[in-house]
């Protein structure tokens, strides 16, 4: 019998799914005043054995949602929408203040202090991975 049990326990755990290779880490939107754009702030973490695309974004809080490198070049800032971005295997991406970060053009009624808004990250391969991002004020806090 006790054969049996141990058999049975471990079958269940060789089924169980896998982790996720993709998943996000530290969420959170910036929100500014009026239909100013939001930024989206996160940290991505591929935990797979194979490099990942980042493609795209969405969130039915912003009329879209855009991947964008903010970057200084002998001290003039700018900012830059990218069409995709590579995280290679076991790598980690932060989505960050000066680098890259998520722009919500047309932020809805939605993107106010306090809320959570859900963003869903596309890929390459059709992966995609959802999180909730609660959204803080213009300070950042």
């Amino acid at each position: 019998m006790k054969s049996l049990f141990i058999l049975l326990l471990s079958s269940a755990a060789a089924l169980a799914a896998p982790a996720a290779p993709l998943r996000i880490e530290a969420p959170w939107m910036r929100a500014l005043p009026g239909t100013v754009p939001a930024g989206g702030y996160f940290v991505l973490h591929n935990d797979g054995k194979a490099q990942v695309t980042l493609t795209g974004a969405q969130s039915p809080a912003c009329g879209m949602l855009m991947l964008h490198l903010s970057e200084n070049n002998g001290g003039m800032s700018s900012m830059r929408h990218v069409d995709s971005i590579d995280v290679a295997p076991g790598g980690v991406l932060e989505f960050k203040q000066g680098s890259y970060h998520l722009m919500c053009m047309q932020p809805g009624p939605a993107i106010k202090p306090g809320a959570s808004v859900p963003v869903t990250l596309s890929f390459k391969d059709g992966a995609t991975v959802t999180a909730n991002f609660p959204v803080r004020d213009a300070t950042g806090k």
